[in-house]
């Protein structure tokens, strides 16, 4: 990409698709590697991977008494594993067929001594095999797989602005690699009823926990066609949600997802992206926290705004 490229790049899964299939793969080997080696937190928050000033990381984990990380690099195009006590390894990103890919972390990990076991087969992906048997998924476009992390930079930024309007219980920021979505959730602090589940390759147990309290979720999907769509879900589903007015205009509720979507494209063509986008995250969170009866004067930190001059003092020190 040159320096004159747009802030929000295009995103067209056509030119990409097979690209994304792998990366999402290469990010579920590296996620099941800090599943297996982190205590479980609320809502598989121990597992997602987040936006980093080079790409995606898992950021520090443990193993027994030391710590290492994990980090794609989308700028020289590498998987760089890195320890607490100096040692490096990196893994060159290029085409490269899954099984190998998989072969390849497992010998990096034996050399840092950090051999790690993990289930090898894909979640959330219909008709997946196991990674060691895996040589469908091989391409790599480095040009199309820097554009997608640089639109989650841009989608990080705003997430982070939508995020820090509330003061009840919200996730991180954080790319779950089931899907390969960047995602935040806010809960309304309720427990929710059961979840039926149903994604591919992942026990009921997996959504029981993920839903187990009432969320108004938000992110965005690369697919299924087009430059892919924001999002937008409640758990459980208020009735009347559906057809709840919501911006802007483009955003519309998919009876096949289950949500409301906004286009990629339309917030990247528009005069000011990050109020469109916000627009929509704002709009359809209301509408699932109304629907629902929050409390949102309790929840929602525009609701309770600082007095007497606390953000500038907070700022100035």
């Amino acid at each position: 990409m040159s320096d004159n490229a747009p802030v929000w790049p295009e995103l067209p899964v056509a030119q990409w698709a097979d690209s994304r299939d792998t990366l999402q793969l290469m990010t579920q080997i590296v996620g099941k590697i800090r599943l297996a080696n982190t205590p479980l937190m609320n809502h598989w928050w121990n597992v997602p991977l987040y936006v980093s000033a080079r790409g995606l990381t898992t950021g520090l984990i443990p193993y027994q008494q030391r710590g290492f990380q994990m980090d794609f690099d989308f700028l020289d195009h590498r998987l760089v594993v890195a320890t607490t006590e100096g040692g490096t390894r990196s893994i060159a990103l290029r085409p490269l067929a899954i099984a190998d890919f998989y072969s390849e972390v497992m010998v990096v990990l034996d050399q840092l001594g950090l051999t790690t076991q993990i289930w090898t087969m894909p979640v959330e992906i219909q008709d997946s095999v196991y990674f060691e048997s895996d040589r469908q998924h091989f391409a790599y476009d480095p040009d199309q797989v820097r554009r997608f992390w640089l639109a989650l930079v841009q989608m990080s930024r705003v997430f982070e602005e939508f995020r820090s309007r509330f003061v009840g219980k919200v996730s991180p920021v954080h790319v779950f690699w089931g899907a390969l979505d960047l995602a935040v959730t806010r809960f309304s602090g309720r427990r929710a009823p059961l979840h039926p589940g149903g994604a591919p390759h992942c026990g009921p147990e997996v959504m029981w926990e993920a839903y187990s309290h009432e969320v108004s979720s938000a992110g965005y999907w690369p697919g299924p066609d087009g430059e892919g769509v924001f999002y937008s879900y409640a758990y459980p589903e208020p009735a009347g949600y559906p057809s709840a007015p919501v911006r802007p205009d483009a955003a519309s509720f998919s009876a096949d997802l289950g949500e409301f979507t906004l286009p990629y494209t339309t917030v990247r063509q528009a005069a000011d992206p990050d109020a469109v986008l916000l627009e929509f995250l704002q709009s359809t969170y209301e509408a699932a926290a109304d629907l629902a009866r929050w409390d949102r004067d309790a929840l929602e930190r525009d609701r309770q705004p600082l007095r007497g001059g606390a953000t500038e003092r907070l700022s100035m020190g």
